[in-house]
């Protein structure tokens, strides 16, 4: 069974570099030089000052494209995939009409938690995650939980004073308990949550309501803040699972966009949190990796 999972954990890692240097591969390449070819056609015959000519040109090629840049980070344009998910909390975003998303997070006892998703329509996201235990590590047996379903429709974009907001249903839980086959850490369930930028440029809240079971219907709260650095760092808090303050989570971390398209996230979960549960698995503080790829189907 060793040689099982370190097999599966090398075809994890390889799909993920070929993910990436799918993603490479698929980058248009750059046109910018094909106003200069049309300024090269229609120029006269060869003077002794086409030397200098040559060098104007590239010049002021490489000055607009700097004012291009500058005027991309001035405007707020960002390119790089919505945040539909920070740590454990959804938001009010959506993947892109036509985008696949996969996520992969390394949590506690080798366990492996993968997400995959679609953006079907320009308002409605779908996919499936799948819960691996024991995974990686010498620990033995790998065991394998039954697939389990996410949906998200967007119901508002939202204005400068109010928030966007989604409705949606998550049925992943978290930690499987193997003796009562049930989540320690109950899934979501049916929630809505809005999403609003707040003060400053980057600086948003989040913040929502879930039912995870009808047959008592308790009802639950959620609520979070992040804040983008530049297209490069998003940091992260979370208060998750509000109903009682002994068993509602403080999660907090940060995101690294590596690409556009790929980021890893660094997290801890359970914040403060102490004991176990009634399967001896820890209530936290939990460490999780995530790694997460967005590109087109």
């Amino acid at each position: 069974m060793r040689e099982l999972s370190r097999c599966c954990w090398s075809l994890v890692v390889l799909s993920w570099a070929a993910l990436v240097s799918a993603a490479e591969i698929s980058t248009p390449p750059a046109t910018g030089t094909s106003a200069p070819a049309a300024t090269e056609a229609s120029t006269p015959p060869a003077t002794d000052t086409s030397g200098s000519a040559a060098l104007e040109t590239a010049a002021s090629a490489k000055e607009k494209k700097t004012e291009s840049s500058d005027s991309n980070e001035s405007s707020g344009a960002s390119l790089i995939a919505p945040d539909t998910e920070l740590i454990d909390i959804p938001t009010a975003a959506l993947a892109d009409y036509g985008a696949l998303s996969t996520r992969t997070r390394f949590f506690s006892n080798g366990g492996v938690l993968e997400w995959l998703s679609f953006g079907v329509h320009q308002r409605f996201n779908i996919g499936a995650s799948l819960n691996v235990d024991k995974f990686i590590g010498s620990t033995s047996p790998v065991q394998v939980t039954k697939p389990d379903l996410q949906v998200k429709f967007r119901l508002y974009d939202g204005t400068a004073v109010l928030p966007a907001l989604a409705v949606g249903f998550d049925n992943q839980g978290y930690l499987y308990n193997r003796v009562d086959h049930l989540y320690n850490q109950r899934d979501r369930g049916v929630y809505i949550v809005g999403s609003q930028e707040v003060i400053i440029p980057g600086f948003q809240i989040h913040g929502g309501i879930n039912i995870p079971d009808f047959n008592d219907n308790p009802l639950f709260g959620f609520m979070a803040a992040d804040y983008n650095i530049k297209d490069r760092v998003l940091l992260m808090t979370e208060w998750d699972n509000i109903n009682n303050f002994v068993d509602s989570r403080v999660n907090m971390g940060i995101r690294a966009y590596i690409t556009p398209t790929v980021s890893v996230d660094f997290a801890a979960r359970g914040v403060g949190q102490g004991g176990h549960y009634d399967d001896g698995t820890s209530r936290g503080p939990e460490r999780v990796v995530m790694f997460k790829y967005t590109g087109n189907f």
